[in-house]
């Protein structure tokens, strides 16, 4: 039986090769990563371990896909589930600076040791096809039947997908056959693109042409994850690579790295195939896949995330330095931030909790920067409803809030800790790195969605 965490670990292999295939600057994007990965690792022996093993580091990855409809979503769902990757958070990137036609969520591990085993994620956004402020009525119907007319997802591999979340794994032979069946689903299509078609939604918004405007669906970046955003950016650009103008997320300050922040070398141009009105095929360069890398910090509480979001609305007032103690124990002790506590003897120590998942502007931004054109609003009607409910009603469980699960590690933790040290007012799981970690049902078993 080849084990759900070994399962997620394969795709996320997978993924990363069939994509620096495609994408070969992916590869340089991996390859300065590990490099400052390991010099930063060697200058700071001590600290670069703080939030998370360099394997760990090493390994991760994030993925993104975009999908056309809620129907392709819960086929979605159903694929993610095989590997133990379950949605987490709500994002609507319509409500950003820079508007786009998506509203997202996040699939990935939400117990603890299977995040320490395997902690890939894929960002995976839904275009909102029946926004009228994005699309007119005419185009919702012409984009409705686009997308009834494709199918992203085989029969055999939902089939496969169900049983290995229902058995916690697969044996051989399925276990290849589903890691290979799940990850040619977002292989780059090859089919000619309706040039006219494709241009029409362009012009409202690249993404969604990038979503309705062919046959299938890709990988549209992945995202290795760095112990020095602001080196890997510099080197990177030291070797002629085009990087988007500025790191996203919270700025680098005095303290402890905070939440998520993110940068991406530009989309470079594609070759892609299109079909004319009289037939003939053309190749065309198109720009929307990119690589992104991240640098994850600590988890912080929604009081903490209350200054963060007031603090990068404004930036040119900011002063992070003022709003945000300078230590761990501070943030801690301020209620700021997420940590789990153990035991050393008679003293308490804890560890910080890592920053799972994402922030809607950062992603919004990213998008943006690797765009040749952008749009916003084309329309003052009504937006449409594509509330957390809806994606739900569509998946049929429950969206997790990433604020309850940081609270419910920690809270765990505490309840650990020896009767000794039970006045600490916050506490931590035990590590969850360790080999002796066995498989529990329990954490890939289907959570049923809650009644309304």
């Amino acid at each position: 039986m080849v084990e759900t965490w070994e399962l997620r670990a394969r795709f996320a292999a997978a993924l990363a090769k069939m994509y620096g295939d495609e994408v070969p600057a992916y590869n340089t994007l991996v390859d300065v990563t590990m490099q400052v990965n390991r010099d930063f690792a060697a200058e700071h022996p001590d600290s670069a371990e703080r939030l998370g093993s360099l394997a760990r580091v090493s390994a991760e990855r994030h993925g993104a896909i975009r999908l056309g409809t809620l129907d392709e979503l819960r086929d979605v769902a159903t694929v993610f589930g095989g590997f133990g990757m379950f949605p987490v958070g709500y994002y609507d990137l319509r409500l950003t600076d820079s508007p786009i036609p998506v509203v997202s969520t996040a699939f990935r591990p939400t117990d603890p040791a299977q995040l320490a085993r395997n902690p890939f994620r894929v960002f995976t956004s839904v275009l909102t096809g029946s926004d009228s402020r994005f699309f007119d009525t005419d185009l919702e119907r012409r984009i409705t039947g686009f997308l009834r007319r494709r199918t992203l997802f085989s029969p055999e591999l939902l089939q496969w997908a169900r049983q290995a979340n229902r058995e916690c794994g697969l044996p051989e032979p399925e276990a290849t056959q589903f890691v290979e069946a799940a990850t040619s689903a977002f292989r780059l299509g090859t089919d000619p693109i309706d040039a006219g078609w494709y241009r029409e939604l362009a012009a409202i918004s690249p993404v969604a042409a990038d979503i309705a405007g062919q046959s299938s669906t890709h990988v549209n970046h992945l995202t290795p994850r760095v112990l020095d955003i602001d080196e890997l950016y510099r080197r990177m650009t030291e070797r002629g690579i085009t990087m988007i103008d500025r790191i996203q997320g919270p700025p680098r300050w005095n303290g402890p790295p905070l939440l998520l922040r993110q940068t991406s070398f530009r989309a470079l141009a594609e070759d892609r195939r299109f079909r004319r009105p009289d037939g003939s095929v053309t190749t065309e360069p198109v720009r929307v896949r990119f690589g992104e890398v991240e640098a994850r910090g600590i988890a912080l509480t929604r009081s903490g995330r209350a200054i963060y979001d007031r603090l990068i609305a404004r930036p040119a007032d900011a002063d992070w330095d003022s709003e945000f103690p300078h230590t761990e124990d501070g943030l801690d002790d301020a209620g700021l931030a997420y940590f789990t506590y153990r035991n050393e003897g008679t003293v308490v120590v804890r560890d910080p909790i890592v920053y799972e998942d994402f922030l809607p502007a950062s992603a919004a931004g990213i998008f943006a920067s690797n765009l040749d054109s952008v749009t916003g609003f084309v329309s003052d009607a009504p937006g449409a409803e594509y509330g957390q409910d809806r994606l739900e009603g569509a998946i049929d469980r429950t969206i997790e809030d990433p604020f309850e699960l940081y609270r419910a590690q920690q809270e765990a933790s505490r309840a650990l800790l020896s009767p000794a040290n039970n006045h600490s007012r916050q506490q931590p799981l035990p590590p969850t790195n360790t080999p002796a970690y066995k498989h529990s049902r329990l954490q890939t078993q289907r959570t049923p969605r809650e009644p309304a």
